[in-house]
């Protein structure tokens, strides 16, 4: 049974922010309609094993995660879910690390059926080292392409999200307004951290059949 759209995945390379955008996401949510965020199961795993997976446990990661994102949809008709990452990290990852293809199908059919809103986090953020997770600076463009190559090889369309602090939140939050408009007064909301500074934007990507230049995403609701 198709799951309903109630999921805001965040994808995006190491070091631009998903973990605390997704937390802030979902308190800034939570004051218009019940909302919970699910962290990203790598981190957790990591630091229980003091290592990185091997190419024969990215399975596992990539269902735990889908595992718990579904498991937080659960907890009532209305919940929405702000996912710090979903399978298709894995499975980018995986086509990364390990050259390895093999759980793109699958993320990428989760990701269209269950997933109302992707957004993508930019590297507009400098790179901070965090343990065992982080490969360095170098590893975030080629990254990013491959999300974004899977999203486009899906049809699925994202959310390129700038600014720093509550200016990305507030961009986030102008996307989730474009999805629910519902929900756009949580763009208005006074944020908890203070006002979103100017520097906020979020660049809509969508599928064209004629071109899947990245370059092509429309500035969404700038600010002046």
């Amino acid at each position: 049974m198709k799951q309903p759209a109630r999921v805001i995945a965040l994808l995006g390379a190491e070091s631009t922010g998903k973990t605390d955008l997704a937390r802030a996401l979902a308190q800034q949510l939570q004051r218009l309609q019940p909302c919970t965020w699910v962290p990203e199961y790598l981190r957790e795993w990591c630091d229980a094993q003091g290592r990185t997976p091997e190419p024969q446990e990215q399975q596992h990661i990539a269902a735990e995660q889908q595992r718990r994102i579904e498991a937080a949809l659960a907890r009532s008709p209305d919940m929405l879910v702000v996912a710090d990452t979903t399978p298709l990290m894995t499975a980018v990852y995986s086509q990364f690390v390990f050259d390895d293809r093999s759980l793109h199908a699958g993320a990428l059919r989760w990701q269209r059926e269950v997933v109302g809103l992707t957004l993508l986090t930019a590297l507009d953020l400098p790179w901070l080292p965090d343990g065992l997770q982080r490969d360095g600076p170098q590893v975030r463009e080629p990254v990013d392409a491959l999300i974004r190559g899977a999203l486009a090889e899906a049809g699925i369309a994202y959310g390129v999200v700038h600014g720093e602090g509550a200016a990305r939140v507030a961009a986030a939050l102008r996307a989730v307004g474009r999805w629910r408009p519902e929900l756009a007064a949580a763009a208005a909301l006074p944020s908890p951290e203070g006002e979103a500074g100017s520097g906020s934007r979020v660049r809509w990507r969508s599928r064209c059949l004629d071109c899947l230049d990245p370059d092509c995403e429309r500035l969404l609701h700038p600010l002046p």
